[in-house]
């Protein structure tokens, strides 16, 4: 069965959440007592209901999924990618998708244009704890705290494991996408790097200067920087724009660090840049598919001994959580009830 969070007959709308990691109990079922921000927003104007979940994962296709969606007004998504099959699914009372998180790659924005749907994502809830993130991994890449504390918890004390850190005001760090978390992570790179540049064709030099980073092209940005973070959204021009030909173009031997979408990297190239040392380490906290375990490339890089990885958590802290799920609803109820857009975060 699916669960459902029932209120009383008074509901106006029902607002589906496909795939909400925060709805997940101990036992890796769904949990709706714990939709407790979610009550206090919605109050009983709303049918909450949630998409099926066992063992800690979300069924995000098929016929299951696909029923928890009808007579929605109102979905707020997750990792769950908006197509024409679930806009069908759900039907045509759907007045708003919400995408629980920064990114829009998966929200469709064109196709819910298309069907007069209005869209939003929350672009700026985890600024401050991804950028924390990428410096974490960086960091950690840069001083080989990795293989230290694998080899002095083995038991070999070994000040050398790990290789021979760099003097970091020696070095440049490049960023690739120089959005809201772009500029908050230039900020931190200046404190330990001498130089910062980035690459974003639709961010002007003239801004760039006012953060004191240098505008570069992709090209140069390969060519020069010690340390490249990639920071940029998904789309038909980023997909895959770390492969073989880029990896070859850099310069020798740079940090990378993804806390990005896990699809901006070619998952073969960089596992084969890290076996022939053209990558001296890499950070990665996104994967595509999510779980990179699904992969093969990515599941014997999660693996490589300079490989750095978490599980797509960059975003996470208590007060992201809360913030990111308040304004979701908050957002969702303004729609509905007042057919204005949220205060932002609109895409369509």
């Amino acid at each position: 069965m699916i669960d459902v969070l029932q209120e009383t007959e008074m509901n106006k709308y029902t607002v589906v959440y496909t795939d909400p990691t925060w709805a997940l109990g101990k036992d890796g079922q769904v949990d709706p007592s714990l939709a407790t921000i979610e009550r206090e927003v919605f109050g009983k104007d709303v049918e909450l209901r949630f998409g099926w979940a066992q063992n800690g994962r979300y069924c995000k296709t098929g016929s299951r999924y696909l029923s928890v969606l009808s007579g929605a007004h109102g979905l707020v998504i997750s990792r769950c990618p908006i197509n024409g099959e679930v806009l069908a699914a759900a039907g045509g009372q759907l007045k708003v998708v919400c995408r629980q998180g920064v990114g829009y790659d998966n929200l469709a924005p064109d196709l819910l244009r298309t069907h007069g749907i209005m869209g939003f994502n929350i672009p700026d809830y985890c600024i401050d704890e991804v950028a924390s993130h990428t410096l974490a991994l960086l960091l950690a890449l840069e001083r080989g705290l990795l293989a230290q504390h694998l080899t002095l918890s083995r038991g070999q004390f070994d000040v050398y494991a790990g290789g021979m850190p760099r003097r970091l005001q020696e070095c440049t760090a490049g960023i690739l996408g120089f959005g809201r978390i772009g500029r908050a992570v230039s900020a931190r790179l200046r404190v330990f790097y001498t130089s910062v540049m980035a690459c974003d064709p639709n961010v002007s030099g003239e801004l760039m200067i006012a953060y004191g980073v240098e505008k570069v092209r992709f090209e140069d940005l390969l060519r020069r920087a010690d340390a490249i973070l990639l920071h940029c959204t998904l789309n038909e021009t980023t997909l895959g724009i770390m492969d073989a030909v880029a990896f070859a173009n850099m310069k020798r031997t740079p940090f990378i660090v993804n806390t990005a979408r896990g699809a901006l990297v070619d998952a073969r190239a960089l596992f084969e840049a890290l076996e022939h040392h053209q990558v001296a380490g890499a950070g990665i906290d996104v994967f595509s598919p999510e779980d990179p375990n699904e992969d093969e490339w990515y599941a014997r890089l999660v693996h490589h001994p300079r490989a750095l990885v978490s599980s797509h958590r960059a975003y996470l802290s208590s007060q992201a959580e809360l913030s990111q799920r308040r304004r979701a609803a908050e957002g969702i109820l303004r729609v509905l009830t007042t057919g204005l857009p949220p205060p932002s975060g609109l895409l369509t």
